[in-house]
């Protein structure tokens, strides 16, 4: 609305329907509940598609034409996507959803309900919530609570430091390779690959933590987003522990009913559940090919990794669990940096570019970035952050920091210190605002 005063009339729509569709779908009986789901499904995707996706679909309808020699071009809009639009949307469909199979009661106040879908913690990137965890937070009593304030303020501080001293500062560098990785050594290249991994992971879990903390302050409870998804061994767990909102909600609303659709497929339905999945996820992420390739990359892996199970279960049988475990979790990684590429890219050429120079395909330039200095700096955090998130001793510490004063305080100021001397203040918006 800040940008764009009309576009409030979006969620006022989406939330006048969703709250009327949520009780006619529970007073309805018969295919009349069906009805109410699908109006109500069909207004939110409908807004999104056209606000997100219509240029994207124009856009390529218009190149075809042009090959197929087809006069006449369909015309292009200047429309500004509403920021957290497919978060809300995603947020809304799950309360009609939950309500027409029987596992959240129509919520009657419009308020309420209208609070549900506009939390202001979570509005605009997630956690996406489901009904049944945050609608009953609404009506009940919340009184201050110190251990509540302090416990979500040092989550937001934590969140901050991802953001702005991790996350901003490694974007330097990334940004300055990835602009003209033509000009760039392979070193340089893999480098911007491997820091762009820890980039988006610091950028997009710290406003997680930054969400979570604000609501928590308040006394509400926010489901967790990420659960140390670097240490995940296959792409599989990858997504168990990475935006764990979102892949449960896919998980729920469409890749259980295809299999439920497809049981009889056996195997084969499985497969099929996964790539119309991920092709979905891929496309929620954005409206360009790079987004389709990025969901279809993953999708691929999980098949092989559902495909290959007894297989890669023989060889773990064989192997000592340690030496099978680091393997697993390095190949893992380095996959993530190779279909994150087609995540940051504008266009697919741009990917295939990136990708050349890090693997030797074209001659490797000499060109050194300005933001070197930011490599020494970027490599140490990754350090730090690698230790915080792979070290089994020190996680589990900083967790219970909140029963010993002293140290909190500690560490909190280092924290802010570190933000206030290493922090990136160039009003850089979380990568997830785009979706």
């Amino acid at each position: 609305m800040a940008f764009v005063p009309v576009y409030i009339f979006i969620l006022f729509f989406t939330i006048i329907i969703d709250y009327i569709a949520g009780i006619f779908i529970e007073n309805a009986i018969g295919k009349k509940r069906k009805l109410f789901l699908i109006i109500s499904l069909l207004s939110n995707i409908g807004i999104l598609f056209f606000f997100k996706y219509y240029n994207f679909f124009i856009d390529n309808f218009n190149a075809f034409f042009r090959i197929a020699h087809v006069h006449g071009q369909w015309p292009l809009l200047a429309i500004l996507l509403p920021i957290g639009l497919s978060f809300h949307t995603f947020q809304a469909m799950s309360y009609t959803i939950e309500v027409y199979r029987g596992n959240q009661q129509a919520e009657r106040h419009f308020g309420i309900y209208a609070l549900y879908v506009m939390f202001y913690p979570q509005l605009v990137a997630g956690p996406i919530e489901r009904p049944q965890n945050l609608i009953h937070q609404f009506k009940e009593k919340h009184d201050f609570d110190w251990d509540n304030l302090l416990s979500g303020l040092r989550l937001m501080l934590w969140g901050f430091f991802k953001k702005l001293v991790i996350a901003d500062r490694l974007a330097l560098y990334v940004n300055d390779v990835y602009a003209r990785p033509q000009n760039c050594s392979s070193l340089s290249v893999c480098t911007a690959m491997f820091f762009f991994a820890f980039q988006l992971f610091c950028d997009f879990s710290g406003y997680s933590d930054i969400a979570i903390g604000a609501a928590k302050t308040m006394g509400f409870d926010l489901m967790i987003n990420f659960n140390h998804p670097f240490k995940s061994r296959n792409i599989t767990e990858f997504w168990r522990r990475w935006h764990i909102s979102l892949s449960t909600w896919f998980n729920d609303y469409i890749f259980t009913p295809i299999t439920i659709n497809k049981r009889n497929w056996g195997k084969y339905g499985i497969v099929f559940a996964l790539i119309c999945t991920f092709f979905i996820s891929g496309v929620w992420h954005g409206a360009g090919w790079t987004f389709v390739i990025f969901g279809l990359l993953h999708g691929a892996a999980c098949v092989y990794e559902f495909l290959t199970q007894r297989i890669r279960r023989k060889v773990a049988n064989n192997l000592p669990s340690y030496i099978y475990n680091i393997l697993s979790q390095l190949l893992t990684f380095v996959f993530l940096c190779f279909s994150w590429v087609f995540f940051r890219v504008s266009n697919v050429k741009s990917a295939v570019n990136v990708l050349k120079v890090a693997t030797h395909i074209v001659t490797s330039g000499s060109y050194v970035s300005p933001n070197m200095n930011n490599y020494t700096v970027g490599l140490s955090l990754v350090f730090i952050l690698g230790i915080l998130l792979f070290d089994s001793y020190t996680t589990p510490r900083l967790k219970e920091l909140g029963n010993n004063i002293v140290a909190d305080m500690a560490l909190s100021t280092v924290a802010f210190t570190l933000i206030m001397i290493f922090g990136v203040f160039n009003h850089s918006a979380f990568i997830y605002f785009q979706f």
